[in-house]
């Protein structure tokens, strides 16, 4: 079984990686997203949300699982059986980060490979900071995120914890 993990803060999830997903979906027997957590790190939106947020997202995909881990990528791998570490690139800024980290996994691992895969150009604009400096400026978000994220982002509007 050819297991892929899509690693990644999803803070929050958004189309475009929805659409990277999608691919991965039709491509491996099972994808999982691993959804990154820093203890040191404040995110736009609280661990446990983005988990269930993604989960409501990717319900129509049937061999998808969502997690989430703290550590290295590559330990979660291993520990998840997982051969392949998928990523998603927007636009050419993207390949010098994500070649450094596939370069840096590949020397802690060389048996997981890393696959890269190009999202739809009508979302290579599309990143959660992006995402979120709309909304903070009460921009519509809608083509953005998926409704879940909309809806959850809408009713959370005046909740200063939020941000």
């Amino acid at each position: 079984m050819k297991i892929a993990i899509y690693p990644g803060s999803f803070d929050p999830i958004t189309y475009g990686h929805l659409n990277v997903l999608e691919i991965g979906a039709e491509i491996f027997d099972k994808v999982i997203i691993a959804i990154s957590h820093n203890y040191n790190k404040k995110g736009f939106l609280p661990p446990e949300t983005r988990k269930e947020l993604v989960e409501k997202s990717v319900s129509y995909l049937k061999n998808v699982e969502v997690d989430m881990f703290e550590g290295l990528t590559i330990e979660y791998a291993r520990k998840r059986n997982a051969n392949v570490l998928l990523r998603g690139l927007r636009a050419v800024s993207d390949f010098e980060y994500e070649m450094q980290l596939s370069q840096t996994n590949t020397a802690l691992a060389e048996d997981i490979k890393t696959v890269f895969l190009m999202t739809k150009p009508e979302y290579a604009f599309i990143s959660s900071s992006t995402v979120k400096e709309i909304f903070i400026n009460n921009g519509d978000i809608s083509k953005f995120v998926p409704s879940p994220v909309k809806e959850y982002l809408t009713k959370q509007q005046n909740n200063i914890n939020l941000i």
